[in-house]
């Protein structure tokens, strides 16, 4: 994984180079070059889909609502038991 820092500063460089050139690069050439560099350091990146990461965010909601459904029922049983030792 490329740390955020080198990304940005890798990106700087190329940037330069695309944008301080002898000739001027037409505009749809550069936009092809700067997308091929954006991709190019993004797959450098430990980044996933938006879809993976909606996923992912089901699973933890479910998980965090079967967690405290968990809580709860502990809670519940220690004051059971908490009961029937008084008894």
């Amino acid at each position: 994984m490329l740390a955020p820092k080198a990304f940005l500063d890798a990106l700087s460089g190329h940037a330069s180079r695309l944008f301080n050139g002898e000739t001027p690069l037409p505009r749809n050439e550069f936009e092809t070059q700067f997308k091929a560099l954006l991709q190019n350091g993004f797959s450098k990146l430990d980044l996933v889909s938006r879809e993976e990461f909606d996923s992912q965010m089901i699973v933890l909601a479910r998980t965090r609502a079967r967690l405290e459904a968990l809580e709860v029922k502990m809670t519940e049983m220690e004051a059971q038991l908490a009961t029937q030792v008084k008894e």
